[in-house]
Parts: structure tokens; C-alpha cells; sequence
């Protein structure tokens, strides 16, 4: 196996020093590109339209009556909270923000620790924020690098309160399941390990090699490795996962299902053919530079705040933006910047202003309408070109960089005005409008989210936001580009450590290379195919690094009982969550540390990293030290399991790993291409930019160039008294954790099983704001039912619903999913709804039924 020079691995005295950084600083200057190495960048989305999934049908799960068929409840408790109902709001963060900052941070963590915390967030020589993955400036960063949701993120991770075997002592899995999600997340840090044998209604402690002992035995006993799913959070960072898929490819398997799968798979599934990276192309400066914005499927003021800011700069530099949104976002509407009050010409605007206006046109858009609506727009842009030849449509970029124009143009130009009106709900004349401000720009740039990648035509409409791009020669320029706005930390650093069940062929080949090993070549589950493997009793060991499957995934009741069908559950976590509670024959819970806890090795304080939306890769050092227990690090925990599992049959020295983290980077440095001199790029301020052809405008693709995509655009009829549902998040959650139950921009506070719903559709139904109601989805003549919600009126386009999940996952069926990404719709369920005193006589009868049997 080759050394690296000046590694660690050769000079013990190089380990850990990552506050020798320097006074270098790579960082582009406004207009430049970044400085991103030669070498080329992995192609991790190469999408096979034929490619083989679990076609077996899963049946519709009994929600409604799981509660009375298992003590340990999968779907959160009906019982309600209090709503309190309040205007939408007009502006978002501001004073508010920066006082729910604070009450979340002290309340949490303690005024000392917790104000440490938020200090050394997302500073160059602190700790990643664990929330989002929107990056941070490359140059200066303000004293308050955080937004309103980081700092609750930072308070959930830095909570001194413990959750540790007295507490599990005290309470069962079946008392716990009855407790809110954000209560088991206020239950604090857990603190040793933990396990249920079978029979068994509690958790109870164990010691670290038992734990080990019992992973590796039942491992070890499957048939095959294939009968192992292994899952992984977006918040694990770098090397990590870069272990983890290590051990999972070196044990015999590709099943490595993540939380990618069920967000953005779509993009990378879009964007590779068209543009030869299954990532973005665009930096923050490129933000800041544009000329037009167009945000679709994204509420950044609650999922991303700090676009906010950037938004507000482009804003400030004349950049016009579009906002493509069902529901108004306050976000979308105006911003006070929270950073403001630390300007004194500022701090008044910023506590009583009306805040920066934020969108130009504002196109509330139907459910699944995107893709008609920006055939709208290019419509109005090809008859612009034709009024105004050379002056709309770029046709020197078109000729030189791409192929299939012709033949994408007549695929726009035949679409009819009526369809397009149809799907999208925007009128002509509105997409007119939006054209207009595109028509004469060319620095424009596109940010998406899971409001496009999980509808059921999310990759087509991914292919027509690049299509639009590339009309405009809008992508490899400053100002100008793609940008899949990521929802977790390092949800696409793990993607690029090879966590993935289809890494390409090259991957595999350093794999080997690097380890001595023949790493398996056939593929393995995604997050939907995993589910119904494990239902289907296929596997029998679920192993979760990280995140929550059960409240992150579709079908809540499906994945309840795959769960429970498996000899072992393992799940790897730093706080109590309801995917915990759900478990095989036997199961562990086993603690680790967050992004802000010191992690001393013997090497010293250990530092890993993670990479940004917008791919630059940064270190993440800890700065506090852990709620006492005995905690493992994540490294600590695989390796750990590696060692027990694979005994002597592995080459690879996982004690060297577990001891100094720079030996893993030196892996990974020789490796993933971008990653060379891994640790002296690291130790830079603000870290570094892995390549991006597309960026460049070198589109690896298999012809070389970048191509417009023939789209199909479908029309899915409804029955007379069916809406559709899209599930989004609360303010007051970050994915699947809930910190509290208010959603203050949209006017709910006290309460989260709500449906928002268009008062038309209301009337149409006899419902009054807060009747409480049940609804039912429908797929393939198939019936899903969750009750106990309530109505509130809602400025949603008529025919359109929205739900938070996890509450409305159950009603997501699990064989609903966009084509070629499998990622699951959440944002297109078919639904009916009726008042919960209609529906009393037949769920008495049911219940009476089943309580018999």
C-alpha cells in the first residue's frame, strides 16, 4: 500500500494540527473562478433507464388502525397540542430570529456552552453547522456565521442534558412511542450504548466489544452479504462515510441506501447526462453576480435561511428574481437581515423596516406544474428570438458546447398553450412576465429543491431546467449556472466518499487498488428497494449510521414492519428519535459524537470535514467537550465493527484509522480524484474546490458536450373530489427533527397535524377552519388513512394540499416514485378528505372488528 510524503501515517508529528492553516487563502475573488485542480470530476449519476429494481408489490399497509396492532407505535401520537392560528407572515428572520436563536441555544445547551457553540459555527477553525449544506462565505465571515435553524441544530447537538440508561430504565419502547418527536429529541444526548435483546420491551446498557460481538455474529451468519442494508445519514461527515461504504464493500455488499436517494436523486439522475456531474455548477459569488434567480420547489426562509442573505446581496448588486412556489414562502417575500443589528446605520431597518424584497414574480404553481410552467417560459423565449433573432437565444453557446437543440426547440414549440396553462395553473400572461426578465440576461441561475426532485416527473423537469440554462448559455460563467440547493450537511460529501449503491466502475478499481480487496460489482438496494427487501424478508440486518429512516421514508407502516421483520437493528445516533423505537429481534442503540464535540484519538484532536452545495470541502473540529457517558466517534464505531466483523480476512489497518483520521484522508487522497494532498488542502482556510467540468464548461459526458433532453410532459387526471398533497417542513423542524410545534412564517403555532387547504376546496367539502378531518391517499386502487388532522385555510392553489411530514409520510405510498431517481413523491400524493365525525360509524366497526379477532 504506497505512503503519502509528510503524512502521518510516516511522521507521527504531523497528526492533528489543524491549527497550523496558515495565511494562504484559495478563496475567488468576485468574477473569478475557483481554483479546482485538473483532475476530472467523478461521475457518480450515471443513470440506467433499464435498470433492475424490487418490482414485488408491497400491499397497503392498515394505517389508520397500526396504533391497535403494535405497542410500539411507528407514526407520532394524534393527540393535539392546541393550534393557535395567526396570519402568514410577510417577512422572514429579523428580530424574531435572532431571539429564537438565542432561546433555542441557552434553553438547550446553557448560556456558556451554548453561546461557544454558535461563536465557532461555521467559522474556518470551528465545527460545520449539522443542518444544511449552503455554503460560507470564502472570504470574510461574519462573528454570527448561523441562521436561525443552524443555531437550533448547534442547541440540539450541544444539549447537556443526558438520555442515558436510567432513563430507558425508567421508560419502554412502548411508553417512548407515545411520547411527541420533539420530546424524545429534548431527551437529551444519549450516553452509553445500549441494546434489546429479544423479548425484551426496554433498552438496557451494554459494553462497546459486546456490542461489536453481537454485529459481527449476526453479520457473519447471514447467507449472504446481500442480506444486510446499510443506511446512512447526510449529517455523517467525510471520512466517516468514506469508512463506512469501506467496510460495507470490503464485507461483500453495495446496499448502502442514503438519505440522497429520497432527495436529491433526481437532480444527479437529470443533471449527469445533460452536464456530466450530478452536482451543481455554480459558487456563492455566482449568486451574489446573477443577473435573474429563479428559486423552484424551495422555501429557503425556513430550509436554507442563510440564502436569504445571499439572495439579498444579488438583490442589492440588480438581480431580478422569479419564485416558483405552490404556497407563498415568507422567505420568497422579504428579508431583514439578522447580521443587520450588528450595523448601527442598520439595526433600526432591521428591527422595525419592511426588509428586502425578495421576489420580482412570484408564480404559485400547481403541484407537479413545473415542468409545463418553464416550457411556458422557453415558449415565450424561443418566439422572443424569432422577433429578435441572436438577441434571446444563445446560438454561438448552443453550437460549440451542445447537441439535440433542434429537437428539444420542436418539442417546446408543439407544446400547447392550453397544456401548459392546464398543468402549471399560471396563466400566459404570467409566464410572460417571467420571461421578460430572462429574455435579455445571461447570467442566470436556477436553485431547486425536493419540491422538484420528488414529484413524479423529477428528473424530466431537472432536464428542463437545464435545458432552459443551456438555451441562454447560462451555465459555465460567473453569475450563471445550476444550483441543487442540498438539505443536509454533507449529504453530498457522503455521495462522493462512495456511498451510493451503483459507484461507477473506476471507484471500485481504486477501491481495490488502495485495499486489496475485490469490492462487489453488483448493484445494490436503494432507500425504496431496501424497504421493500427487508418487508419482503429478504434481509435480516438493518444497520442505520445516522439519520431516521423511519420518519424520513415513505410508508411509514411499510417500514415499521420491514423493521420489525430483521434479527437486528443497529442504529448509530447522538439523540432519541421514533426510529429508534421501532426495532428487529434484537436491536442497538449505539452514541456517538455531533459536529460540535471535541474528539480526542491518540493521535489528538481530531478534525474531519464535509462538502457544501456547492462543493468545497471544509474541516469540521469540535469545540466542546462531550455530555459525560461512553461515547464512541463514528470512525471509532465502524472501525470498531470492521475489526470484530471482518477479523482477519481485512488488509486494511483499521486501528491506524481509528487512532489518526489523516490516515483516512490519505485513502481517500489516493482514491476520489480532487482529493490530492487531501490534508494540506484541508488545513486551508475555508478549504478547497473539488473539480467541476460543468463549472468550465467541460462537460463530461459520454459525447463530450451538453445536452438539451426531450421531455414528455403528462397529464394525470383526478377524480371530482380528489386533491393533491405535497408534505413540506415547519419552521420549527429540521427534516425529521422536531424542536418544537410551531411554524410561525405560515401562522401555526401548538400544533403540526394540519392540512393546509384552499378555502374553496373547503367550502366544496363543508369544512371550517380547525374542523378536524382524516385523509385518505389513493394509488392504484389501493387506500392509506391518517386522521385526527386539522383544516386551515391557505393561500394554495386550488386542487392542492399540504402536510408536514413525518405525520403525513404514512399516507406516501411506498411504489409511488419519480422515474429513473426511485425517489419516493412526496410532493405528488393523490388524496381525498372528509370531516373525522363522517368517518366515526365505519372505524367503530373496524375497530369492534379487529378487537374481536
Amino acid at each position: 500500500m504506497p505512503d503519502t510524503p509528510n503524512s502521518p501515517q510516516n511522521d507521527p508529528s504531523k497528526a492533528g494540527r489543524s491549527h497550523e492553516q496558515g495565511a494562504q487563502d484559495n478563496a475567488p475573488k468576485s468574477g473569478e473562478r475557483p481554483a479546482q485542480g485538473s483532475a476530472p470530476a467523478p461521475n457518480h449519476y450515471k443513470s440506467d433507464p433499464n435498470r433492475t429494481h424490487v418490482h414485488a408489490h408491497i400491499p397497503a399497509p392498515d394505517v389508520a388502525n397500526a396504533k391497535y396492532q403494535h405497542p410500539v407505535l411507528a407514526q407520532p401520537p394524534e393527540a393535539l397540542t392546541g393550534l393557535h392560528l395567526e396570519e402568514r407572515q410577510k417577512i422572514a428572520a429579523g428580530v424574531t430570529a435572532v431571539l429564537k436563536s438565542m432561546q433555542f441555544s441557552w434553553s438547550e445547551a446553557g448560556m456558556t456552552r451554548g453561546t461557544h457553540a454558535l461563536l465557532k459555527m461555521n467559522q474556518k477553525d470551528g465545527f460545520d453547522c449539522s443542518s444544511c449544506a449552503w455554503p460560507d462565505p470564502d472570504e470574510h465571515r461574519s462573528v454570527a456565521e448561523f441562521c436561525e435553524n443552524g443555531a437550533k441544530a448547534a442547541a440540539s447537538d450541544s444539549d447537556h442534558r443526558a438520555a442515558g440508561p436510567e432513563f430507558f430504565a425508567k421508560h419502554s419502547l412502548a411508553e417512548l412511542s407515545r411520547m411527541t418527536d420533539r420530546d424524545l429529541n429534548n431527551a437529551g444526548r444519549l450516553t452509553h450504548p445500549l441494546v434489546k435483546r429479544p423479548g425484551d420491551n426496554h433498552y438496557s446498557r451494554i459494553a462497546w466489544p459486546d456490542a461489536f460481538d453481537i454485529i459481527a455474529r449476526e453479520l457473519n451468519a447471514m447467507d449472504s452479504p446481500d442480506e444486510g442494508i446499510f443506511y446512512t445519514s447526510g449529517k455523517v461527515p467525510n471520512e466517516p462515510a468514506f469508512l463506512f461504504q469501506l467496510f460495507v464493500r470490503e464485507f461483500g455488499t453495495n446496499n448502502l441506501p442514503d438519505c440522497s436517494n429520497m432527495c436529491h436523486e433526481s437532480s444527479g439522475s437529470g443533471l449527469t447526462p445533460t452536464t456530466g456531474l450530478g452536482k451543481g455548477s455554480v459558487t456563492l459569488n455566482d449568486i451574489h453576480e446573477a443577473e435573474v434567480l429563479i428559486i423552484m420547489g424551495q422555501n429557503p426562509g425556513t430550509n436554507h435561511p442563510r440564502m436569504l442573505s445571499a439572495l439579498q446581496i444579488a438583490k442589492n448588486n440588480g438581480a431580478k428574481i422569479i419564485s416558483v412556489n405552490p404556497l407563498i414562502e415568507a422567505g420568497l417575500n422579504h428579508f431583514r437581515n439578522p447580521q443587520d443589528f450588528m450595523n448601527p446605520l442598520k439595526a433600526l431597518g432591521a428591527l422595525v423596516g419592511g426588509g428586502t424584497p425578495i421576489t420580482d414574480v412570484y408564480l404559485q404553481v400547481r403541484i407537479d406544474g413545473d415542468m409545463a410552467l418553464l416550457r411556458g417560459i422557453m415558449k415565450h423565449l424561443f418566439e422572443a428570438d424569432e422577433l429578435n433573432p441572436g438577441q434571446v437565444v444563445d446560438h454561438a453557446f448552443v453550437q460549440e458546447f451542445t447537441t439535440g437543440f433542434e429537437e428539444f426547440k420542436q418539442n417546446i414549440l408543439s407544446t400547447s398553450w392550453e397544456d401548459i396553462e392546464e398543468v402549471s395553473g399560471i396563466s400566459r400572461a404570467q409566464l410572460l412576465e417571467a420571461a421578460n426578465l430572462i429574455a435579455r440576461k445571461q447570467k442566470i441561475i436556477v436553485c431547486w429543491a425536493m419540491g422538484i426532485t420528488q414529484q413524479r416527473q423529477g428528473v424530466e423537469t431537472v432536464k428542463e431546467i437545464v435545458n432552459l440554462l443551456l438555451m441562454k448559455g447560462a451555465i459555465g460563467k460567473p453569475g450563471a449556472g445550476t444550483c441543487p440547493v442540498r438539505g443536509h450537511s454533507n449529504v453530498q460529501g457522503d455521495r462522493t466518499m462512495g456511498i451510493w449503491e451503483r459507484m461507477p466502475q473506476h471507484f471500485l478499481d481504486s477501491l481495490e487498488k488502495e485495499f486489496g480487496f475485490t469490492p462487489p460489482k453488483k448493484e445494490g438496494f436503494d432507500v425504496v428497494e431496501s424497504i421493500k427487501a427487508m418487508r419482503l424478508g429478504h434481509t435480516k440486518v438493518y444497520f442505520s449510521l445516522g439519520g431516521n429512516l423511519l420518519a424520513a421514508g415513505p410508508d411509514t407502516e411499510v417500514i415499521a414492519e420491514a423493521m420489525r421483520q430483521q434479527k437486528l437493528t443497529v442504529y448509530v445516533g447522538t439523540k432519541l428519535n421514533r426510529g429508534h423505537l421501532v426495532t428487529g429481534e434484537t436491536s442497538l442503540l449505539l452514541p456517538t459524537f455531533t459536529h460540535a464535540d471535541i474528539d480526542l484519538q491518540k493521535a489528538g484532536h481530531q478534525m474531519t470535514s464535509c462538502e457544501n452545495s456547492m462543493g468545497v470541502v471544509s474541516q469540521n473540529k469540535g469545540v466542546l467537550v462531550p455530555v459525560a457517558g461512553d461515547q464512541l466517534s463514528e470512525v471509532a464505531i465502524i472501525c470498531g465493527m470492521a475489526i470484530a466483523t471482518l477479523g482477519s480476512k481485512s488488509k486494511t489497518d483499521w486501528v491506524a484509522m481509528t487512532e489518526n483520521y489523516d490516515v483516512i484522508r490519505d485513502h481517500i487522497a489516493r482514491v476520489i480524484p480532487g482529493f490530492e494532498d487531501y490534508n494540506m488542502k484541508l488545513r486551508k482556510p475555508g478549504g478547497f474546490y473539488l473539480p467541476n467540468g460543468p463549472r468550465e464548461r467541460k462537460f463530461t459526458t459520454d459525447n463530450g458536450k451538453a445536452n438539451f433532453s426531450k421531455t414528455t410532459l403528462e397529464k394525470y387526471p383526478l377524480e371530482p373530489d380528489q386533491l393533491v398533497l405535497m408534505t413540506v417542513r415547519s419552521h420549527d423542524q429540521f427534516n425529521t427533527t422536531i424542536y418544537d410545534y410551531n411554524d410561525r412564517y405560515r401562522g401555526i403555532h401548538n400544533e403540526r397535524r394540519v392540512l393546509f387547504m384552499n378555502p374553496a376546496d373547503m367550502e366544496a367539502r363543508g369544512l371550517k377552519a380547525k374542523d378536524l378531518i382524516d385523509i385518505t391517499s389513493h394509488y392504484k386502487g389501493e387506500e392509506r388513512r391518517v386522521e385526527k388532522f386539522v383544516a386551515v385555510p391557505y393561500d394554495i392553489p386550488k386542487g392542492n394540499v399540504s402536510a408536514y411530514f413525518p405525520e403525513a409520510n404514512p399516507l406516501v405510498p411506498i411504489g409511488s416514485v419519480a422515474k429513473v431517481s426511485n425517489t419516493p413523491t412526496s410532493k405528488y400524493v393523490v388524496v381525498t378528505v372528509m370531516p373525522t365525525a363522517a368517518n366515526n360509524d365505519v372505524r367503530i366497526k373496524e375497530r369492534e372488528k379487529m378487537m374481536a379477532e
